[in-house]
């Protein structure tokens, strides 16, 4: 389960950065930024903080509004388009997405911790970690941020784009979306740039 030791240690202002939505097909990469207040955060939020994956729905949706409304957590979220993937890449965009949660925080930070092992440019110093979902309270609650706010996303679209299962399969390439591509073809938040859609619209791949 995830803990405050790595903010502890570090002192400071640290936020915790996660990003939802690299693998999809379709749809915004969305990140989240939490800094928070280690001393304040009630001890029955931060047992229940973890790795958003290993959430349910309903809880995540639960963690989401407390983190939103919570005076002991500053919050950003931010996103980049599927046009911004197909022009950047996604390794890029997901950095442009960390970079625009970063810059929604109402405070500055001293150090961030970032899920992963790549670092993205951002404005104070970086530590990567590895699976921080699981490590790191700030962490776990950055992914709740940015998976729940992605989901919401992809139920708008899907609204926008019936057909596909965007509300249940978040873009990602399952046998339903697959066969809608097939059926219903590709629709402008579809990633030009990912293999099977540029495949679907003879793009060449970089």
């Amino acid at each position: 389960m995830p803990d405050f030791s790595l903010e502890a240690a570090a002192g400071g202002r640290v936020v915790g950065i996660d990003e939802a939505g690299r693998g999809p097909w379709a749809g915004p990469v969305v990140a989240g930024a939490v800094i928070l207040d280690g001393a304040r955060i009630p001890s029955d939020i931060a047992a229940a903080l973890d790795d958003s994956k290993k959430l349910k729905a309903a809880k995540r949706e639960t963690l989401f509004e407390q983190l939103m409304a919570a005076p002991w957590a500053r919050v950003g979220i931010g996103q980049a388009s599927s046009g911004e993937i197909d022009s950047l890449n996604i390794l890029q965009a997901t950095f442009l997405a960390m970079r625009r949660a970063y810059d929604a925080l109402a405070e500055r930070a001293s150090l961030a911790l970032v899920d992963g092992n790549r670092p993205p440019p951002l404005p104070c110093p970086v530590r990567t970690v590895i699976k921080g979902d699981g490590i790191s309270l700030s962490i776990a609650a950055a992914s709740i941020l940015a998976k729940v706010t992605r989901d919401r996303l992809m139920a708008e679209l899907a609204l926008r784009y019936p057909g596909y299962g965007w509300e249940s399969n978040a873009g990602y390439g399952t046998a339903q979306h697959q066969a809608a591509l097939k059926r219903l073809g590709v629709t402008p938040e579809h990633r030009h740039s990912f293999a099977p859609i540029a495949a679907l619209v003879g793009r060449p791949l970089l």
